[in-house]
């Protein structure tokens, strides 16, 4: 951790006990501990959630379920947050996770593919938060759009990518190439208002009219 990261984390609120623990067995268990949202961009979901005051909220891909925790943090006791994760084999780890916080109650987690689960949620989401399969974000966008209520925000996770947006795509990168045609398409998509943020691997804030 570098001195100006160090500074960003002693000006903001302290993670909470029970997300240290799972940003610890993240790292312990998982072989890819970076893909959690971790201390400072959890700190970041639970404010922007606390802004907006969302009631339902839809999150694509859990993975350990520290960044529905942040989120789940932010809702009313009659809140209910949806988180859809394709990987069968996180869902016993996740429901521990969940259960070691007083916010667990408020999730509700599904394992499967998230454009087949997307399809039967009944609710009207205030809240999307994207963070699933980089070569399937046009997609969900599409898919959740119809579900998001008029001035609802979805919030679009790793839109810079590690900053390969900048650079030339090898033509077997599909993961780059879709992120790229999403943040264009995004960009130009009249029926929304939209903001990327620079926060961590960038953070695309983006307003249903």
């Amino acid at each position: 951790m570098d001195n100006f990261e160090q500074y960003i984390l002693s000006h903001t609120d302290a993670e909470p006990d029970y997300l240290k623990k799972v940003n610890r067995a993240t790292h312990l268990r998982m072989m890819n501990p970076r893909m959690l949202s971790g201390h400072f961009q959890g700190r970041v979901l639970t404010m922007f959630c606390k802004m907006i005051q969302p009631k339902f909220v839809l999150e694509l891909g859990t993975f350990t379920g520290y960044s529905a925790l942040c989120m789940a943090e932010a809702l009313d006791d009659d809140g209910i947050l949806h988180t859809i994760e394709c990987d069968d084999e996180l869902e016993d780890f996740i429901i521990q996770n969940f259960k070691g916080s007083e916010h667990g109650h408020k999730i509700k987690l599904h394992i499967g593919n998230a454009l087949t689960e997307i399809v039967k949620l009944d609710e009207i989401f205030d809240l999307v938060f994207i963070d699933a399969d980089k070569r399937e974000y046009l997609a969900y966008y599409e898919a959740v759009l119809p579900k998001l209520r008029s001035g609802g925000f979805i919030f679009a996770d790793n839109t810079l990518w590690d900053g390969k947006v900048l650079k030339p795509v090898e033509q077997n990168d599909r993961q780059t190439i879709e992120i790229k045609l999403f943040n264009y398409f995004v960009a130009a998509d009249m029926r929304v208002e939209k903001v990327m943020l620079p926060l961590r691997d960038g953070l695309t804030v983006i307003r249903k009219k």
